[in-house]
């Protein structure tokens, strides 16, 4: 019996689109919210599915979903989707000369984002932009999931599927709060930072990795008092003397009670890059974004 292809079953296609939604949401009422729809009919499509196929693609435990393995390759298949259906909807739009569609951006913080949103918006005013902040690894991770279509990110491991492309290099300095003794220095030595107590990003920060790495070449051993995920932690605890931080120079704000100071005896940097996934090269989008961000 003659059988329409997949993609033309319009049944098939928004049960797909069901399965995406509750994988990527990680359940059937944030789903449904996204989707727009009541969980029940969401909760009858993903069966139907399931039934259709005579294959299981959630765990059910109480309240939690879980990916079983045939769930996992097939939202894999689903994440292709609806790349691809960003895709063709940015192609078309392409046409009209990039009045409307959407970027989403995953970064390791604002203050390049920043700066290239607002020169992006200036030639590109009715694009949407949606940004994601986390340290590189997370970043690159919402990459690879295609949870963004650009990623700006500080180093991270290579991978074939990622093109990445380096805009710009800066110094990690120590900054420290007034009652420190570095707070009136103009710079110190790296041997200077023996046994001082320390607050430092979470593990995945390339501030971290930096540091980590100069401090083990030189033979170094902090204090770590605190791990903190967020700069904002970072600083407020800095500020109230936990212990001094490490943080790239260009990201540093002049605050009256904390002091950035240069290690004079250590080249520590971090390198900053524009990524995205080499199979969206020719995303009209992401093109004109890296145009204007590598300008």
């Amino acid at each position: 019996m003659f059988q329409l292809p997949l993609y033309t079953q319009p049944m098939l296609a928004t049960a797909l689109r069901s399965f995406h939604a509750v994988a990527q949401h990680g359940g059937f009422s944030a789903a449904a919210r996204a989707l727009n729809i009541s969980q029940p009919t969401l909760s009858t499509q993903v069966k139907a599915l399931e039934t259709r196929y005579d294959v299981n693609l959630f765990s059910r435990i109480g309240r939690e979903v879980h990916l079983t393995p045939a769930g996992r390759e097939l939202f894999r298949t689903t994440q292709l989707l609806t790349q691809y259906e960003t895709e063709a909807e940015d192609l078309l739009n392409s046409f009209k000369g990039l009045h409307s569609g959407s970027l989403r951006i995953a970064a390791v913080g604002p203050f390049h984002a920043t700066d290239m949103i607002v020169a992006f918006k200036a030639r590109y005013p009715r694009i949407d932009i949606s940004v994601q902040f986390g340290n590189s690894q997370l970043s690159f991770e919402r990459l690879l999931a295609y949870e963004a279509d650009v990623g700006l990110i500080a180093g991270v491991n290579a991978d074939p599927l990622v093109m990445t492309l380096p805009y710009s290099s800066h110094e990690v300095v120590v900054f420290a709060n007034s009652d420190h003794p570095f707070f009136d220095r103009d710079s110190i030595s790296i041997h200077e930072l023996q046994d001082q107590k320390i607050v430092q990003r979470e593990i995945g920060s390339t501030t971290r990795i930096a540091m980590e790495r100069a401090l083990q070449e030189h033979n170094v051993s902090i204090d770590v008092m605190l791990d903190l995920g967020s700069r904002e932690g970072i600083w407020k605890a800095v500020e109230q003397g936990l212990g001094i931080g490490f943080v790239a120079d260009f990201e540093f704000i002049p605050h009256p009670n904390l002091r950035a100071i240069p290690i004079h005896d250590a080249d520590i940097s971090t390198q900053y890059f524009l990524a995205y996934l080499k199979e969206r090269h020719l995303s009209r989008l992401i093109g004109a974004f890296r145009e204007i961000t590598l300008a």
